[in-house]
């Protein structure tokens, strides 16, 4: 059986280019890089210095681009990290753990270089220390507001007991009481 093959003009088989350049905000690196490091052991926390800390204890947050500072260029990204880091963890690996993990992570996704990850220790903590730390107002104001409650709702329950133990006192036996 005979075999056909179609020739079309060369002109036919290419398409025009399309222009355009596709370029990155620094937000969507910094959440780049903060999304990969969550799970990073020995990495307590991506500081985002004084004013961020402030407010990370007032509301709880999830902004993992908080304490990432990046600079983004047309083909390259440059990375800086405040860090607290675990106490007893060796630092120059957790540091090489970061920069490979960042790598990895913004040429999977960007195809941009990483020319440079700075990664400065702000300070080391115990994991203990870390979750004591990490407690919000918020959390302290829900957790006040449930223990006032409680409080609230048996001191009624001891005022409506006194109430109707002193409305049987002076209620004549012969009368029924008003108040139930």
């Amino acid at each position: 059986m005979p075999t056909t093959t179609l020739n079309k003009p060369e002109s036919m088989n290419t398409k025009p280019e399309i222009k355009g350049e596709l370029t990155y905000e620094d937000k969507v690196l910094q959440k780049i890089v903060g999304l990969c490091l969550e799970d990073i052991k020995g990495l307590l926390n991506v500081d985002g210095g004084f004013f961020a800390n402030v407010a990370d204890k007032l509301v709880n947050t999830n902004d993992v681009t908080s304490g990432v500072d990046v600079e983004v260029g047309k083909k390259q990204v440059a990375v800086d990290l405040n860090i607290v880091a675990e106490y007893g963890i060796d630092i120059p690996n957790l540091y090489d753990q970061i920069k490979r993990k960042i790598v990895e992570n913004v040429d999977e996704l960007t195809g941009l270089d990483v020319i440079e990850v700075n990664v400065t220790v702000t300070d080391v903590k115990t994991h203990a220390e870390y979750e004591r730390d990490s407690v919000s107002v918020q959390d302290k104001v829900g957790e006040l507001s449930n223990k006032t409650k409680h409080a609230v709702g048996k001191g009624a329950q001891k005022t409506k007991s006194a109430v109707s133990t002193g409305v049987d006192k002076v209620t004549p036996d012969n009368e029924p009481s008003r108040v139930q």
